[in-house]
């Protein structure tokens, strides 16, 4: 065929260095048999439209119902002007805006999320955003070890399980080491005792997975004395608002998840992934880097400064192999902090911590019931009297999403069955933490 250029020799080739024997072989992890569907013939759109949305209704919506649900992924407010805007000529464009004279629209969107990036991150330069925060946690433990030349990763124990499986998915087949310590819903990992000079990186995430907040700036001097860089998730954007920014504490690389300030809890797809970091690593940074220059009549414009990562230039000299930023999600992303600005981004933080304070307080005198993080921004973990994946059943039938387990992570570790995640933002109303709380007293 035209479209595939490969002979049977090659075909063959490939199929020995992966050492499979046929194509088929590929696909033997798939289920044998009739895999056909039976699904209905077909239906005008006002017919399937009312099926998909009757099918819908059997989830429960946190539009709908008091949700405290977090673990990576909460539910902000979004302004009704944000998908008009999103939606303008000016800044949609088929993809990647190589051509500056007819992209200058988002060339300059993109660069003012690297701006801001930067800004709440306290770091010196970011890019062009990642596919989400999971591989942009992976590209920077990578990035890690090209800088400094060695192999070895530490990841804290309090990173997201995601970014954690992610990471080792990704970076398993090119030679690294990664160490991933046990979940921590206490806080007590000794990270610095653990920090040599093989090392390359230490991933840590703050706020962390059960909620923690903690000063890193400690494990930034011990990293830095010994030529290891440390890497910082940022999984709730929002607490950049309030909370010390990384780099202010000494982070080297800064990546995060944006879909909070971006898009609704619901949506499929990517997120857009932050990433940061200093202006000395900026060759070794994956991703696009836009830059402000001037055209031969001296105006104001945008291009694409860097791309250090295409592999269609560099191939296996490629810092990385991610083809494309989530383009429309930073835009929404970098709408979104516009509209707020400085004073009402850190006003949004404070409700939130708020919010959050007084659910912690709530459900913290419950009986049996402890709040296990002393020091949190809008999310924390609790300890239940019995397995949380039961509570949470039992209160989604009384039409309350009352968190995230944390055995829906780590099923392996039975210690943690009664792990609760539960998250307050500025949506978590006084009713949705009476409900909760009436909830939680019937169900224990």
């Amino acid at each position: 065929m035209r479209y595939l250029p490969l002979t049977e020799a090659d075909r063959g080739a490939m199929l020995s260095t992966i050492g499979v024997d046929s194509v088929d072989a590929l696909f033997s992890e798939l289920p044998t048999g009739d895999l056909s569907f039976d699904l209905p013939d077909h239906q005008g759109e006002l017919e399937v439209e009312q099926a998909l949305t009757a099918f819908a209704r059997e989830n429960i919506s946190c539009a709908d119902a008091p949700s405290f649900l977090g673990a990576g992924n909460y539910r902000h407010h979004t302004p009704a002007s944000l998908d008009y805007l999103i939606q303008r000529g000016e800044f949609l464009t088929a993809y990647t805006p190589y051509q500056p004279e007819i992209s200058q629209g988002t060339l300059q969107t993109i660069f003012e999320f690297q701006t801001q990036v930067a800004l709440m991150t306290d770091m010196e330069v970011a890019n062009a955003s990642m596919y989400d925060g999971a591989t942009g946690c992976a590209e920077a433990a990578a990035m890690a070890c090209r800088v400094t030349k060695r192999n070895k990763i530490l990841v804290s124990g309090g990173v997201h399980a995601h970014y954690r499986d992610v990471t080792q998915t990704q970076l398993k087949h090119i030679g690294l080491t990664i160490e991933c310590l046990a979940p921590d819903p206490i806080g007590i990992e000794d990270l610095i005792g653990r920090i040599d000079d093989d090392l390359a990186c230490v991933v840590v995430q703050n706020p962390g997975f059960f909620g923690h907040l903690v000063d890193l700036s400690p494990l930034a001097e011990e990293c830095h004395s010994h030529g290891v860089l440390l890497v910082v998730c940022v999984a709730e954007p929002v607490s950049l608002g309030l909370v010390t920014a990384p780099g202010t504490m000494g982070a080297d690389i800064v990546v995060g998840e944006g879909q909070s300030l971006a898009g609704p809890a619901s949506f499929g797809g990517p997120g857009v992934g932050l990433f940061a970091t200093r202006e000395k690593f900026i060759r070794q940074m994956p991703g696009r880097l836009c830059g402000e220059t001037t055209d031969e009549d001296g105006r104001r414009g945008f291009v694409l400064t860097l791309s250090t990562r295409e592999q269609h230039i560099r191939r296996e000299k490629a810092t990385s192999n991610i083809c494309t930023n989530s383009g429309l999600i930073a835009l929404a992303f970098s709408i979104h902090v516009t509209l707020l600005g400085e004073a009402g981004f850190t006003k949004l933080a404070a409700i939130n911590h708020a919010n959050a304070v007084t659910l912690a307080e709530r459900v913290g005198v419950l009986a049996g019931v402890k709040v296990v993080p002393q020091n949190f921004f809008n999310e924390f973990a609790v300890t239940l009297p019995k397995p949380a994946a039961d509570v949470v059943d039992e209160l989604a039938v009384k039409g309350i999403l009352a968190g995230v387990p944390a055995s829906r992570f780590y099923p392996q570790y039975e210690e943690l069955s009664n792990v609760l995640l539960v998250a307050a933002t500025e949506m978590t109303t006084e009713a949705c933490v009476d409900a909760l709380v009436a909830g939680l007293k019937k169900v224990l």
